[in-house]
C-alpha cells in the first residue's frame, strides 16, 4: 500500500451492510494502531533529521493521506509492509513547498495538524478534502495560527479548501483554547517548533496529550504545569532539534470499543483486545462502562511508545444506566455513538451531556446517533449538548436501516447494535469505515459476528 493510494469515496458505489443477531463472540483480537499517534508519528518523523521507524501504523485512508502530504513536501514516508514504516525527515523548517494541493480526504486530524506544521514553514500549501471534511470548521485552527503570523486564503466560512502561507519565522504566542480540542492545541505546538522562544497553550479542560508525549520521545522540551482553576499550561520551546526515534503505535481505544461493547451486549461473549492504549485522557469509555456494571478488566498493563497500554477483556454483562460526567467528554468524544448503543441495552436512563463538539465531527454526531438508535427501536431523547438514552434492560428490537451520513463511527455503532438486537440492522454505506478501521468486518466475523454486504 503506498502513501499516495487514492482515498475518498465520493465517486464509488454505496456499500450497504447488514448485521444479524449472532451467537456469543469469542476470541483475541488486535485492532488497528491508534489513529492519533499514527498521524503524529508521520508528522514528527518528517521534522527530524534522519530516519524514524514506526511499527503498528494505522494504514487507513486518513493516515495514508497524511503520509502522502509528508511525501509531497520533501520528506520520505515509505511503507515497509505490515504496518512498518520508515520516515526520512528533513528537519524543522526543512519542508518544501508542495507542487499540488494536499488532499486530506476525510482526515480532520491530519489536515489540522499539518496546518500547524505548514504555518511554521516559509512555504505556501493548499489543503483540500472530501465533502465531509470540507464542511468541518477550520477557523479554530486558523485563528491561533494567524496570531503566529501565518496567513490563510479560502472561503469566508473558514472551511476547506484553504491556502496556508507560513510565517517567517512564526511568533511564539500564549493561546487559551476556546474549545477543548487536542487538534487545536497540537497545531499551535507544531507551529511553535519553528518559533524562537516559548509557545504556550492554556487548556481549561485537559485534552489528549499524545503530541506532548511524542514530542518528548523525539527529544523536544515540553513542559506541562497546572495553574489556578485547573487550567493546564502546555509549553514548547521552539527551534529545538527533533531526534529520530522508533515509535511503536499501540492499538486504538476508539476502534477497540466496537468489539468490546459488542461482547458486553451478546450473551456468552468473552473478547480480549490486545495492546490497547489506555492513556487516562482517552479511556473515558472504559471508565463509564465499568460504572454501568460492565465486566471489563485491564490485563498485562505496561508502557509502549510513551503511552500506557493494556490487554482489555470484556465479557457479557447486565448494564445499568448512569449519568456520564460532562467533564469526561474529552476523554471519550469519539466513543459516544457506541456508548449510546450500550446504554440502549442497559436498565434505566443514561445521561450524556457536554458533547457540543460532536455537532462538528464527520457528521452532526449527536443527531446521527439519535437517528441510529431510533432506527433500531431504542428510546432516546436529543439534547442541545448530548442525549438521554432510556435502556430496556435487554435486547433492543433492531430491524432498522441506519443512515450513516458518511460517518465511520455511526456505521460501526449501527452494526454493533444489529449484532446484539432482536433482529438484523442494515446500514446504508460501509465504505467510509476504511477511514479508521479497514479490517473491521473481517475482525468481527473472526469473533463470530454475522456482518455481510447486502444488495437490498
Amino acid at each position: 500500500m503506498t502513501a499516495s493510494s487514492s482515498h475518498g469515496h465520493s465517486s464509488t458505489q454505496a456499500m450497504p451492510w447488514r448485521a444479524a443477531p449472532a451467537g456469543a463472540l469469542k476470541g483475541d483480537v488486535r485492532v488497528p494502531g491508534d489513529k492519533s499517534m499514527s498521524h503524529r508519528s508521520l508528522l514528527l518523523g518528517a521534522l527530524t533529521v534522519g530516519r524514524t521507524t514506526v511499527s503498528g501504523l494505522l494504514e487507513s485512508d486518513d493516515v495514508l493521506a497524511t503520509a502522502g502530504a509528508v511525501n509531497a513536501m520533501g520528506a520520505q514516508a515509505v511503507d515497509k509492509g505490515d504496518g512498518n514504516w520508515e520516515i526520512d525527515g528533513v528537519g524543522i523548517g526543512g519542508l518544501a513547498e508542495p507542487q499540488q494541493a494536499l488532499d486530506f480526504g476525510n482526515a480532520g486530524t491530519g489536515s489540522r495538524l499539518m496546518m500547524g506544521v505548514v504555518a511554521g514553514h516559509p512555504i505556501t500549501a493548499t489543503f483540500i478534502g472530501d465533502a465531509s471534511l470540507s464542511r468541518r470548521p477550520m477557523r479554530r485552527i486558523t485563528d491561533p495560527l494567524s496570531l503566529m503570523g501565518a496567513t490563510f486564503a479560502g472561503p469566508q466560512g473558514g472551511t476547506l479548501p484553504i491556502t496556508v502561507t507560513g510565517a517567517q519565522p512564526p511568533l511564539p504566542i500564549t493561546y487559551t483554547l476556546p474549545v477543548a480540542s487536542a487538534q487545536v492545541k497540537s497545531a499551535v505546538l507544531l507551529a511553535g517548533l519553528s518559533a524562537p522562544g516559548q509557545t504556550t497553550v492554556l487548556e481549561p479542560v485537559r485534552t489528549r496529550d499524545h503530541t506532548e508525549n511524542m514530542l518528548r520521545a523525539f527529544g523536544c522540551e515540553v513542559a506541562v504545569e497546572e495553574g489556578p482553576h485547573g487550567i493546564h499550561a502546555v509549553r514548547v520551546t521552539g527551534e529545538c532539534e527533533l531526534t529520530p526515534t522508533h515509535v511503536d503505535v499501540p492499538a486504538d481505544p476508539s476502534s477497540a470499543a466496537f468489539p468490546l461493547v459488542a461482547a458486553l451486549l451478546i450473551d456468552g461473549s468473552d473478547v480480549v483486545a490486545r495492546d490497547v492504549m489506555v492513556n487516562p485522557l482517552r479511556a473515558g469509555l472504559f471508565t463509564t462502562l465499568k460504572e454501568m456494571g460492565a465486566d471489563i478488566t485491564f490485563e498485562n498493563e505496561r508502557e509502549s511508545g510513551g503511552e500506557p497500554v493494556a490487554d482489555i477483556r470484556a465479557r457479557f454483562s447486565a448494564l445499568e444506566g448512569v449519568e456520564v460526567p460532562p467533564e469526561r467528554a474529552a476523554s471519550m468524544i469519539d466513543e459516544y455513538p457506541v456508548l449510546a448503543v450500550a446504554a440502549s441495552f442497559a436498565t434505566g436512563k443514561t445521561v450524556m451531556r457536554g458533547l457540543e463538539e460532536l455537532r462538528v465531527k464527520e457528521s452532526d454526531r449527536i443527531s446521527a446517533t439519535v437517528a441510529m438508535l431510533e432506527a433500531c427501536g431504542a428510546q432516546v431523547e436529543e439534547l442541545e449538548d448530548g442525549m438521554i438514552v432510556t435502556g430496556i434492560g435487554g435486547a433492543i428490537p433492531g430491524g432498522g436501516h441506519v443512515q450513516t451520513g458518511l460517518d465511520h463511527r455511526i456505521a460501526m455503532s449501527g452494526l454493533v447494535a444489529g449484532l446484539a438486537a432482536k433482529s438484523a440492522v442494515t446500514i446504508d454505506d460501509a465504505a467510509m469505515i476504511a477511514t479508521s478501521f479497514p479490517a473491521f468486518r473481517d475482525l468481527m466475523v473472526g469473533l463470530g459476528a454475522q456482518i455481510s454486504p447486502t444488495n437490498n
